[in-house]
């Protein structure tokens, strides 16, 4: 008699751990998983074009006022030129203004 408890106990000890195993695969799916990476990543390049824009402010913020109007006029001439080799116009090249 004690062996048919022991066989039944046995049993039900290896049925509850095939279960719990089975269980455990059940995680994240991948699309799941592919939609946090995406949400993560979009949130790492918003902070990092924030981080930029506060670090340029800054930066400025510890320029004097003459550097400041240097570097607007600079980046006006810039965005005006685009980014390829610069060439001051013909006035200020002939005549220096």
């Amino acid at each position: 008699m004690r062996k048919w408890w022991l066989v039944i106990v046995v049993a039900l000890l290896g049925l509850s751990s095939v279960h719990s195993t089975a269980m455990a695969q059940d995680g994240v799916s991948r699309k799941k998983q592919e939609r946090i990476l995406e949400k993560k990543a979009r949130k790492e390049k918003k902070e990092k074009v924030k981080k930029e824009r506060y670090d340029r402010r800054r930066h400025l913020s510890l320029q004097d006022k003459a550097a400041r109007k240097r570097i607007r006029r600079h980046t006006k001439r810039a965005d005006r030129r685009g980014s390829g080799e610069h060439r001051d116009g013909f006035f200020r090249r002939t005549f220096g203004w």
